[in-house]
């Protein structure tokens, strides 16, 4: 069900209903693009059952989904229209349009082609986690992510959201476990991660399907390349890349997790399913995110410092670096 997680924190001062979400989101819910429409966005139904509710409760947490609908036009045929349009103007008045008058015939141009244009879709799960006071959306862009939090915030009455902060930046944290060899407690490192040097080369490394305990690795962050993403598995259950935002992308459930529900599956339902594979996903992620923030050192509340953040510099004179340019196995930090 979720792919991708941009964890936010939301205020503590906020309480609503799901039922009360539902009105105010009823609002905005989704229509398909206008023939001249450039672009629509609203909610959608999570179960995909047309005209059903737009906010969905299982287990205590709130499933919300967004879709975006966008014309596609290629800049080339707008260029290639609003020239058309100039060359007629300039044969009927003897004069080329100015600066401002072609920018008037882009818009002019777009304008024309869009009933013709073809639509493409996305489609973003919302994630409401109200007794762990957490907002996760399902995405890896950063920009989509902000958007669905500026929906939400226009949308309901006193929801506010901060993005976390922890005690120790993902990428110092990273370089740790990579470079000791060493995963927070109920984490294992896997085969996949991506290095790139703080100078003005701008360097990268990436590694998949490799070893990553190796000398090589070692040798890289000593060098003065950060972590950026590292392949992590929790508990031998949800695997995920790890990346400098605080992001987890590439979300795969493993089997375990599935052990005895594969023949109760086949007997559900299309709504049995969604509840099934929502009350797995929030069931096993709410465990998930807690204990990832406590392997980073802990929360910070809004507007405090993340200690660590100055990665170069952690690199040059961290302890952990010192050992690893040694050979020797680094002592953990009372947050590994």
């Amino acid at each position: 069900m979720f792919k991708n997680l941009t964890v936010y924190r939301i205020g503590s001062e906020w309480a609503t209903t799901a039922a009360e979400i539902e009105t105010e989101l009823e609002k905005a819910r989704f229509a398909p693009c206008g023939a001249s429409q450039e672009k629509s966005i609203g909610w959608l139904e999570p179960r995909g059952i047309d005209h059903g509710p737009l906010v969905e409760v299982v287990d205590g947490h709130i499933l919300l989904k967004l879709m975006v609908e966008q014309k596609v036009v290629p800049s080339s045929v707008v260029k290639r229209r609003c020239d058309e349009i100039a060359a007629q103007i300039e044969k009927q008045t003897g004069r080329k349009p100015g600066k401002k008058q072609v920018k008037e015939l882009k818009e002019q141009a777009l304008h024309e082609l869009l009933p013709m244009a073809f639509t493409k879709q996305a489609v973003t799960r919302v994630w409401i986690a109200p007794r762990e006071r957490m907002l996760i959306v399902d995405t890896g862009s950063q920009a989509r992510a902000e958007e669905v939090v500026t929906l939400l915030v226009q949308a309901i009455p006193g929801f506010a959201v901060s993005l976390i902060q922890t005690e120790m930046s993902p990428q110092v944290a990273m370089a740790h476990w990579l470079g000791t060899g060493e995963a927070p407690y109920a984490f294992t490192i896997d085969r996949e991660c991506e290095l790139k040097s703080t100078d003005e080369m701008k360097s990268v490394v990436r590694y998949a399907r490799h070893p990553l305990d190796t000398e090589e690795v070692r040798q890289h962050i000593v060098s003065g390349k950060v972590p950026t993403k590292v392949a992590m598995t929790w508990r031998d259950r949800v695997s995920f890349l790890f990346t400098e935002s605080l992001q987890l992308r590439k979300i795969a459930f493993l089997d375990v997790v599935f052990e005895g529900t594969s023949a109760a599956s086949a007997k559900q339902d299309k709504a049995e399913a969604f509840d099934a594979d929502a009350a797995i996903a929030t069931g096993e992620l709410v465990e998930l995110i807690p204990e990832l923030l406590e392997a980073l050192g802990g929360e910070l509340e809004p507007g405090s410092m993340s200690q660590g953040t100055a990665v170069p510099e952690v690199a040059r004179s961290s302890s952990v670096q010192d050992s690893v340019a040694a050979g020797e196995a680094a002592e953990a930090p009372p947050w590994a």
